[in-house]
């Protein structure tokens, strides 16, 4: 029986310097995410809309995993990272979850991120 492929959870936070993540711990939350959730693995990055994000980006999605990536607005992460995923030859409609979790806390954004993997037809 083929065990389904878990996604990958990435954290961008602006530079760790954005007021959007100061209600949040993001290395207890990170690895409430990666211990606790059903994801392949859980990290941070701290800019993935510079080029060094662009290039990590490129080299990562040579994986074809699906992605949750927990960030800014979604309908930017989308045009930020569209090409790059086109490039992999990945649809960034089906493998990729953008989720807007500024302005939480630890609490609320790993609801955000559960209730994202449910709708990927994942048991949490």
């Amino acid at each position: 029986m083929e065990q389904k492929q878990l996604p990958g959870f990435i954290m961008c936070v602006c530079t760790g310097k954005c007021p959007g993540f100061q209600a949040m711990d993001i290395w207890d939350f990170i690895n409430q995410v990666r211990v606790e959730l059903p994801v392949e693995y859980g990290f941070i990055h701290p800019q993935l809309c510079e080029e060094d994000g662009d290039r990590f980006l490129a080299d990562f999605l040579k994986s074809h995993r699906k992605l949750v990536i927990g960030a800014c607005a979604p309908n930017m992460q989308k045009k930020m990272f569209r090409q790059a995923f086109k490039d992999a030859g990945l649809d960034i409609e089906k493998d990729a979850v953008m989720l807007d979790i500024r302005d939480m806390t630890n609490e609320q954004a790993f609801k955000v991120v559960e209730e994202a993997l449910e709708k990927l037809g994942l048991e949490v």
